[in-house]
């Protein structure tokens, strides 16, 4: 079974007939470090979920590159608002490892809900989820400290302190290279 067969029957319960039906309309792509999957100003055609690798989403912003989210194993990538409704996209997806992703094209996307009539209700489902996740990380960044923030991160996936450059760690928490480094420090110390 696929990381995406996986996440769907896990987080959205489908039977076995929804999930083959599903999974017919994503493709296995590969992407090497350095390649996008998506680039601001272009349209979002299609949508993304890691089997492997990791991933980047960012905007530059007055020359500063501001890192939203870093996508590993188990995750979608996409800028939703450009997939949804065919708006330029406002995030860059770089690969900063190589990959290997499962991609649906928006035609196909839509064209699940003729095939599959329960999908309008999963759709709904995935968007909540998307809106979940967002209002955890406000929450997160507003309510927590910045060490809080890092010892969080740092719990829930130690592998991206060694794969991922650190600036776009301190980016993704809100803080300075040298704030992170310094939380490093302290982190080791106290072990």
């Amino acid at each position: 079974m696929t990381e995406l067969e996986i996440y769907l029957q896990t987080f959205f319960g489908v039977t076995k007939d929804e999930l083959t039906k599903i999974s017919s309309f994503f493709n296995l792509i590969r992407l090497s470090k350095g390649e996008y999957f998506l680039k601001t100003g272009r349209s979002s055609d299609r949508l993304g979920f890691v089997q492997s690798g990791i991933l980047r989403e960012f905007v530059i912003i007055d020359d500063k590159e501001i890192t939203k989210w870093i996508s590993t194993k188990g995750y979608f990538v996409v800028d939703l608002s450009s997939f949804l409704f065919s708006q330029n996209a406002r995030w860059n997806i770089q690969v900063l490892t190589d990959c290997e992703l499962y991609v649906i094209n928006i035609g196909d996307y839509r064209t699940i809900k003729e095939v599959l009539p329960r999908w309008t209700e999963l759709e709904k489902q995935f968007i909540a989820k998307c809106f979940i996740v967002l209002e955890d990380r406000i929450i997160t960044h507003l309510a927590m400290t910045a060490e809080e923030r890092y010892q969080q991160l740092f719990n829930f996936n130690k592998e991206l302190f060694n794969t991922v450059p650190l600036q776009y760690l301190a980016s993704m928490l809100g803080m300075t290279p040298e704030t992170l480094s310094r939380l490093r420090r302290k982190s080791i110390a106290n072990k």
